[in-house]
C-alpha cells in the first residue's frame, strides 16, 4: 500500500507539474506575442519619417521591421518570461488551483523545479535566437535599409571610419603596423575611398597606399582597385644624411593582405548588443591584439553568454508570487508587479553596462550584476514566503 500511495503521489505531481509548465509556456508566448505587437508598431512608426526618402518605400520598411523581431525576441524573452509567470501562477491562486496541487503533494521545491524545467528550455530557445538569427536577421536590415535609402555607414570622423591593423610572421611578432582609413562602408562591406598608411616597427612611414575601391577575396585578402601605392625608402645623401625617396605608382588592381575580414569591418553595421557571441569575441581578440581598448565588446560579449540565464532567474522571481493569496492583491495588481520588475531589471541591466564602461570595472562583472541581485530578491521572497507559510 506505501509502495502505491508513493507511486499514485509521484503520478500527481508529475502530472501538475505538465499542467504548469503547459499553463506557463501558453502565458509567456501570449506576453511575448503582446509586447512584439507593440515594439514592432513602435519602430515602423519610427521609420514612417524615412519612407520616400530615396527608394525607400512601405515595402521596405515593414521589411525592417519584420527582420527586426528576432532581436526584440531575444530582447524581450526575460520580461515576458518574468510576466507570463506571474500571471499564470496568479491564475492558480486565485482559482485556488496552487492551493488544490499543495495538497496534492506539489512542495515548493518541486514547483521550482517544475518552473526551472521550462526556463532552461526558454533559456537555450533565447541564445539560439541571439546567437544564430538575430544577426544575420540585423544585417539583411540594415543592408535593405541602406540600400534603399542610399546612404552608407557613417564614420566617427568627416574624414571616415579608422581602424588599426597588425602584420605578423608565422612566431605573432609583429612586422608593421597599419593605420586604415574607410571613406564609406557600403552595406555588402564594400569599401570606396580606402587610405593604408603603413609603419615598421620602429613607427617609420614605409607605404602609402589608397585606392578607390576595396572588395574582400576570401581567405585575407582585399582587392584594390585604381590603387596608387607611394613607397619611402631611406637613402644616403650629402654627409651621410639620411633622406626618405618616394616612390609612386598607379596599379588597376592590388591584393592586400590583412587581418580586417568582412565580419570585423561589419561590426560597424551593427550594436555590439546585437552581434554574436563568436564575431564579439573575433572582434575582442582584433582590439586586444592591436592594443586598443574593447571594454564595451567585452562588456557585450559577457551579456551575451549571461543574458539567456536572466529568463531563468526571471521565472524564479515569479514563483513567489503563487503564495499570494487573492487577499493580497488581484491578477492585475501582481502582472503590475511583474512589470515593475520587469522594467527595473531592463533599467539595471543598461545602467550596470554604462557604470562598468565608465569605471573600467571587469567585463563579467558589469553583465552578471543585475542577474544576481535578481536571483538574490527571488531567494529573500521564496524565503519570505517559506517564513509566512
Amino acid at each position: 500500500a506505501p509502495a502505491h500511495a508513493v507511486a499514485a503521489e509521484g503520478a500527481r505531481v508529475t502530472l501538475m507539474g505538465r499542467y504548469m509548465r503547459r499553463e506557463i509556456l501558453a502565458s509567456v508566448a501570449f506576453v511575448l506575442v503582446g509586447f512584439l505587437a507593440l515594439f514592432a508598431f513602435f519602430d515602423f512608426i519610427n521609420e514612417l519619417d524615412d519612407i520616400g526618402r530615396g527608394g525607400y518605400k512601405l515595402q521596405h520598411a515593414l521589411a525592417f521591421v519584420g527582420l527586426g523581431l528576432p532581436s526584440r525576441i531575444y530582447e524581450l524573452m526575460p520580461i515576458a518570461a518574468l510576466i507570463g509567470t506571474i500571471y499564470a501562477l496568479a491564475q492558480f491562486a486565485s482559482h485556488s488551483e496552487f492551493t488544490a496541487m499543495r495538497a496534492a503533494g506539489l512542495g515548493r521545491r518541486r514547483a521550482l523545479g517544475a518552473i526551472l524545467a521550462v526556463g532552461v528550455w526558454m533559456a537555450i530557445g533565447t541564445a539560439v535566437v541571439g546567437e544564430l538569427l538575430t544577426p544575420p536577421a540585423e544585417k539583411i536590415a540594415q543592408n535593405v535599409r541602406l540600400s534603399a535609402i542610399g546612404a552608407t555607414v557613417a564614420g566617427e570622423f568627416r574624414s571616415g571610419l579608422w581602424i588599426k591593423d597588425t602584420l605578423k610572421d608565422a612566431d605573432g611578432n609583429v612586422q608593421r603596423m597599419r593605420f586604415v582609413n574607410i571613406g564609406e562602408l557600403m552595406p555588402d562591406t564594400t569599401l570606396r575611398s580606402v587610405r593604408v598608411f603603413e609603419f615598421d616597427r620602429d613607427f617609420r612611414l614605409v607605404e602609402l597606399l589608397s585606392a578607390a575601391r576595396g572588395r574582400f577575396v576570401p581567405p585575407q585578402s582585399w582587392d584594390l582597385e585604381n590603387a596608387e601605392q607611394t613607397l619611402f625608402e631611406p637613402v644616403r645623401v650629402a654627409d651621410n644624411a639620411v633622406a626618405l625617396r618616394a616612390l609612386r605608382s598607379l596599379v588597376p588592381r592590388r591584393a592586400w593582405v590583412s587581418e580586417l575580414t568582412p565580419d570585423i569591418v561589419g561590426v560597424l553595421m551593427l550594436a555590439p548588443e546585437r552581434m554574436s557571441a563568436w564575431n564579439l569575441a573575433q572582434y575582442v581578440e582584433h582590439l586586444r591584439d592591436n592594443q586598443q581598448r574593447s571594454d564595451r565588446y567585452e562588456i557585450a560579449l559577457w551579456k551575451k553568454l549571461v543574458y539567456p540565464l536572466a529568463v531563468v532567474v526571471m521565472m524564479i522571481l515569479a514563483l513567489p508570487f503563487a503564495y499570494l493569496q487573492a487577499r493580497a492583491g488581484g491578477i492585475g495588481y501582481k502582472v503590475f508587479a511583474g512589470i515593475m520588475l520587469g522594467v527595473a531589471f531592463h533599467f539595471l541591466n543598461g545602467l550596470f553596462s554604462h557604470l562598468g564602461l565608465l569605471n573600467t570595472w571587469p567585463a563579467w562583472l558589469a553583465a552578471c550584476v543585475p542577474s544576481v541581485v535578481a536571483l538574490a530578491l527571488a531567494m529573500a521572497m521564496l524565503a519570505w514566503v517559506d517564513r509566512a507559510h
